[in-house]
């Protein structure tokens, strides 16, 4: 059984800030996950989506492994590069990313369905064509079911590789769980269950294609500062990390070589980093605050 760490006041509000920069600033919406008090969320509190969620490290690696398979589907690739400002300012769009899945996640039902139809209403403007000339709708529900499975897969994959391992029951919950948000979304054929995610992969498989914006991506990321000064060295190696987590086949068909994996030190760091990550109460994170909104403890996705 895994128990929280106590830090110091000055680390610990360090901590708090860090992550807090992360989502967006996350802890100056209190009103987004402390309130109303006692209403639940789309996902229940016991669920495994909860503890996955609260880990920093999960969310950054998994978040920037599901952006590199979203790109590998050339009409999800036209759509974020064309129609987002990711490659103007990609850092404020992994935030706003970043605070939606929260909200999804922790938040009441009264904030995170309005939010969610917001996103959903801003969707509908997006349209294109890729480079092969093939037509795209941002809500079309075969896109928004890639992006919305390789999200979940991103982050289910990255906390059990690097935090703590998840059982197959565990990765079936963790996709069940998540689908009726994804419906919400738009999203209407979620995998449930570990098959049903290996099906979606397997059926996508001849979509996915290679492209110089992966490397842009990677590029991007590995020159903005997401992380404040001290713990700046990390973001490279959690790069590294989300690149080993796309399944062999596809790295090899994008390209990603060995190159742009981690190192055997580096597997260490992350796991190290993870298992850390998941044990630090930090009571300003959406995770806290929306416990503390069900009359829940500070600490009872810690114990």
């Amino acid at each position: 059984m895994i128990s929280a760490i106590r830090l110091p006041g000055a680390l610990q509000r360090y901590l708090n800030g860090t992550v807090d920069a992360l989502l967006g600033g996350a802890s100056q919406r209190h009103r987004d996950f402390a309130r109303p008090l006692s209403e639940e969320a789309l996902v229940p509190a016991d669920s495994v989506s909860w503890r996955v969620f609260k880990n920093p490290i999960a969310l950054f690696v998994g978040g920037t492994a599901a952006v590199i398979l979203e790109l590998a589907e050339p009409a999800v690739r036209a759509g974020v590069w064309e129609h987002s400002s990711f490659r103007k300012d990609p850092l404020n769009r992994l935030k706003r990313t970043g605070l939606a899945a929260m909200v999804s996640v922790y938040g009441a039902r009264s904030v995170a369905e309005p939010m969610i139809a917001r996103v959903v209403r801003m969707h509908a403007s997006v349209q294109g064509t890729t480079a092969a000339g093939i037509r795209y709708s941002a809500n079309d529900t075969r896109l928004l079911t890639w992006v919305h499975a390789t999200a979940a897969f991103g982050f289910a994959a990255a906390y059990s590789q690097y935090v703590q391992t998840l059982s197959a029951q565990n990765f079936n919950d963790f996709y069940r769980e998540g689908a009726p948000v994804s419906r919400l979304y738009g999203a209407i054929d979620s995998p449930h269950s570990l098959q049903e995610m290996q099906a979606l992969f397997e059926s996508t498989r001849s979509w996915l294609a290679p492209s110089a914006i992966i490397f842009e991506f990677l590029r991007i990321m590995r020159e903005t500062a997401a992380f404040p000064p001290p713990l700046r060295w990390m973001q490279p190696m959690l790069l590294r990390a989300a690149v080993e987590l796309i399944p062999e086949w596809l790295r090899e068909g994008l390209g990603l070589s060995e190159h742009y994996g981690l190192r055997a030190h580096e597997r260490r760091l992350v796991k190290w980093a993870g298992a850390c990550a998941d044990r630090i109460v930090l009571p300003s994170s959406p995770a806290v605050q929306s416990c503390l909104r069900l009359g829940l403890p500070m600490n009872y996705l810690y114990a």
